[in-house]
């Protein structure tokens, strides 16, 4: 088999290319990886080598980011990091058979530069952002090359619409990232409405997201969390620990409350309202939920491909801002909502409580929004199985190439 290797640029896209990953070394291919942003960690537990000693920057990556948090990435020298792992790219790439690159112009410049064959998951970009997808200059005319011996889309629309631009076959296959979610797994104990709250993953971001969650809750009604109607689930990521978590929500008045007896779950308290806490569970979350409150990226389009309700809570940044829920929104379609106001202030927060209770209503007693759902899930990200159906057709492509 080939030896391969994935070039991603993003929390996001590293995933994918993980787990597209974990399916190429189960066809027997050889593997490495180099993610142009960030740790890579998705790679390291997937059991795929990194090239080089990645870092971590507080945006994340260079993308959709606010302009404080573009500032940010200058002063960190997000940009100067980015330069050194193309030179190394440049360096290692006549190793590999094939650069596989998961993300959007950055990664498929940069193979392109390598003067490999490449193959093209364009995970980042979607035509249901504006109907046609303006891709930016050079990437038409890489995708283009010879060089380039496939591309492949993140939905059908866009698809069609490539293969029409480019005069050349763009294939929908599914994706990767939503495998893991689209497998059953066993759910949380059952409640009459249960809603789950996303504040993303990425520090010290996720700290501000999780305090606007928390002002959020407290403008549910008291007496409907007293009985236990709603059960409020948090999902959350090791990179806030418990300790720090307490320090967090104590500014606010919140308390942690370890489990006790059955009760074996922690949870974050504030009078009558309580929130569980769930680590390691974040499947479980999204598959158990009527409705997702979420601040995040990957997360949401997961929930989405779920055929779950998503209500965002826009934050102040770097990523998660109110023109990123509306590019969101734009690309997974209307069965995700948002409120009115202006992120952080009480009036969004007011409006959002307000919407959260009639959306888990709707989840259960509306059956156009449970078939809105459905429908954008298949239309938006697509069936289960993306990941192998990625893979054969690389093995395929390589196999031909080589006959």
């Amino acid at each position: 088999m080939a030896k391969l290797l994935l070039l991603s640029n993003g929390h996001g896209e590293d995933l994918s290319g993980a787990l597209l990953g974990k399916t190429l070394l189960n066809l027997g291919h050889q593997l490495e990886a180099l993610p142009l942003v960030g740790h890579g960690h998705a790679y390291t537990e997937a059991g795929i080598k990194i090239l080089g000693q990645a870092k971590a920057f507080s945006t994340g990556g260079l993308g959709y980011t606010s302009l404080r948090g573009r500032l940010t990435e200058l002063l960190q020298g997000q940009v100067f990091y980015l330069l050194r792992r193309l030179g190394r790219l440049l360096q290692v790439a006549d190793h590999y058979d094939l650069l596989v690159v998961i993300g959007d112009v950055i990664p498929v410049i940069a193979a392109w530069l390598s003067c490999r064959p490449v193959a093209i998951y364009l995970v980042a970009y979607s035509s249901h952002y504006e109907g046609r997808l303006r891709l930016p200059w050079p990437c038409g005319s890489c995708l283009k090359s010879k060089r380039c011996l496939g591309v492949y889309s993140r939905d059908e629309l866009t698809a069609t619409d490539l293969t029409a631009q480019l005069q050349r076959p763009v294939s929908f296959l599914g994706n990767p990232f939503m495998d893991p979610v689209l497998t059953p797994q066993a759910r949380l104990p059952s409640c009459r409405y249960r809603l789950g709250l996303l504040p993303g993953s990425r520090l010290p971001e996720l700290e501000h997201n999780l305090l606007l969650l928390l002002a959020m809750v407290e403008y549910l009604p008291e007496q409907l969390l007293a009985r236990d109607e709603i059960s409020l689930d948090l999902a959350l990521v090791p990179a806030l620990d418990d300790s720090s978590l307490a320090q967090l929500v104590a500014q606010k008045g919140w308390q942690m409350q370890p489990g006790i007896g059955n009760a074996t779950r922690t949870k974050l308290v504030l009078g009558q309202r309580h929130i569980t806490l769930q680590r390691n569970c974040f499947i479980a979350v999204l598959q158990s939920s009527d409705l997702l409150i979420s601040m995040a990226g990957t997360a949401t389009e997961q929930a989405v491909g779920l055929a779950k309700p998503v209500l965002q809570l826009p934050g102040m940044g770097p990523q998660f801002t109110a023109a990123f829920a509306e590019a969101q929104r734009r690309l997974l379609g209307p069965t995700v909502f948002c409120a009115g106001g202006k992120p952080g202030e009480a009036l969004n927060l007011q409006n959002t409580a307000k919407l959260t209770l009639e959306l888990l209503k709707r989840s259960q007693a509306d059956p156009d929004l449970q078939q809105q759902c459905q429908k954008q899930a298949l239309q938006r990200l697509g069936v289960a199985g993306g990941g192998q159906r990625l893979a054969q057709a690389i093995t395929s492509m390589l196999t031909e190439r080589h006959q």
